[in-house]
């Protein structure tokens, strides 16, 4: 079984789950946005992808052909173990499996998204969590996000770790 069941039956890295957006090269941003994607851009001007990306139809990127670098080579770390055969795909697929199902969780503690708030669980949650005006998250909301932010951090950021 090829290494793209994983990433399609994963989706994390493009969703906003895991990131909040993409750093992209000038020509990147250009291409993206003749395809009718929308570029951001940081404080100093530099284009980003906003994640959750405009470009995913469900786990499947549309633009995957024409992906921006920072894409094109980013793997995760379950990706990487697969592909070292430190665990076999099965034991992945169940990784990526649990991993759904604890964003699912978080989402369940949430109060329904709002007009303007990111379509990713996780970036919704880090908003309530900081958020004055609607306090911050219950104590299980607040637990049931932190163990889903730790077991991504264990099984697909790794070193690279958490950016709130």
């Amino acid at each position: 079984m090829p290494l793209n069941v994983l990433c399609l039956r994963c989706g994390m890295c493009c969703d906003g789950t895991l990131f909040t957006h993409v750093s992209l090269q000038p020509e990147e941003a250009a291409a993206l946005q003749q395809r009718g994607l929308p570029i951001d851009s940081r404080a100093d001007g530099s284009p980003v992808l906003t994640q959750h990306c405009a470009a995913l139809d469900e786990r499947a990127c549309t633009v995957y052909t024409d992906r921006p670098a920072s894409c094109r080579l980013y793997q995760c770390q379950l990706f990487s173990a697969v592909a070292e055969k430190e665990v076999s795909l099965e034991e992945a697929l169940a990784v990526v499996d649990e991993a759904h199902s604890r964003v699912a969780a978080v989402a369940l503690t949430l109060a329904p998204s709002s007009a303007g708030a990111p379509r990713a669980v996780l970036q919704r949650a880090r908003r309530a969590r900081l958020a004055e005006h609607g306090g911050p998250l219950s104590e299980r909301a607040q637990a049931t996000y932190e163990r889903a932010e730790g077991y991504l951090d264990r099984h697909f950021r790794g070193r690279f770790g958490r950016r709130d």
